[in-house]
């Protein structure tokens, strides 16, 4: 897993580009405030897939889903952030759709697993219980 706790926070150019596409073009932050945004997000990133590794848990899979996450900020009481996450998770599934068209749709496991197609997994090696 990681080694310093500095690993765990989410790539400053990630955060600085989200930070710009969220606030209006005449709007600066300072370094301090990018700093700080940088290590809530990680902090609630790491919050959230913690919640979601137990419920993957719970169903005896290693692997994290996109029903993982919301229902983990069901449980986390981030009701807000739900109707959004699963708008773009559709968006999303329908872009890897229109993308294989022409090629495999399904992996054979996907199939046998019942893995929706376009669903991105996260392997969930360690829980963040162990972090």
């Amino acid at each position: 897993m990681a080694e310093k706790l500095e690993d765990l926070n989410l790539p400053n150019a990630s955060v600085q580009k989200i930070i710009k596409e969220a606030l209006p073009d005449n709007v600066n932050i300072g370094k301090d405030a990018r700093s700080a945004l940088s290590r809530a997000a990680s902090v609630f990133v790491l919050y959230i897939t913690s919640q979601a590794s137990n419920e993957a848990q719970k169903a005896d899979r290693k692997t994290l889903t996109g029903q993982d996450i919301i229902k983990a900020l069901e449980e986390l009481e981030f009701e807000n952030f739900i109707e959004p996450l699963q708008e773009v998770l559709k968006e999303f599934k329908n872009s890897k759709t229109k993308k294989s068209k022409g090629s495999k749709t399904t992996k054979p496991n996907e199939e046998e697993n019942g893995i929706e197609e376009g669903e991105e997994e996260i392997e969930a090696e360690e829980t963040m219980e162990d972090v």
